[in-house]
């Protein structure tokens, strides 16, 4: 009996606990681009303006992005706990390895971002922005954001809606957004500069439907 009620309680744990990883992602995720987006131009040929007005949000967002990351690898293994058995490899090895090279891209582009920052405290602003050196690494973090990054979350959010198709974890519609939103990342996202706010709202709509499900097995559970 006792091993029954342990066993049931780790397995209401383990959604809510995806649930909140993805909730936290989502909100730390959607700030930074939001805090990106107040301070560096989209434009990756910018004069460098931002580095004299907008430096602080900037190293903010920066500041946020490992928090963001560990959220998300904690929601991936989570979710993956989650499927059990269920889980096919195929799929598991492009949903687990696009999540993994999107962090990575996700990284690398901040890094440059922040290369930039630290260099611009201790240079001459106009000697900066006039520098080559400036131009390539704002158009290099420009480049791995809204190519690689933004593509890895759309094979992402693909392989994430197929496994919820075939095993039924959270809700079928979640999955069918998810293939049409994904599409809008992998061939809009060029024309669209708020794109990159896809991936965690459609994470956000899973833990909230994770969360609201593991209530409800809860209440069941109880009575």
């Amino acid at each position: 009996m006792l091993a029954s009620g342990t066993l049931t309680g780790a397995q209401l744990k383990t959604p809510k606990a995806a649930a909140i990883a993805g909730i936290v992602f989502s909100i730390l995720l959607t700030a930074t681009f939001w805090l990106f987006r107040r301070s560096v131009p989209a434009d990756p040929l910018d004069q460098g303006e931002w580095l004299a007005t907008g430096v602080n949000s900037a190293a903010l967002a920066m500041n946020l992005i490992p928090f963001a990351g560990v959220a998300f690898l904690w929601f991936i293994g989570v979710l993956r706990d989650r499927l059990g058995a269920m889980e096919d490899r195929f799929f598991a090895t492009v949903f687990f390895g696009s999540a993994l090279l999107f962090l990575a891209t996700l990284f690398a582009a901040s890094a440059i971002i922040g290369a930039i920052i630290v260099v611009a405290s201790t240079t001459e602003p106009n000697e900066l922005v006039h520098s080559f050196a400036f131009r390539f690494s704002r158009a290099t973090a420009y480049i791995i954001i809204n190519v690689y990054a933004i593509k890895m979350a759309g094979v992402f959010m693909i392989s994430t809606s197929t496994v919820i198709v075939y095993t039924g974890i959270v809700a079928r519609w979640i999955a069918l957004l998810g293939y049409g939103l994904a599409l809008i990342l992998l061939f809009g996202s060029y024309y669209m500069s708020w794109s990159f706010i896809v991936l965690p709202i459609w994470v956000f709509l899973i833990s909230v439907h994770i969360l609201v499900d593991n209530l409800r097995r809860r209440e069941s559970v109880s009575l």
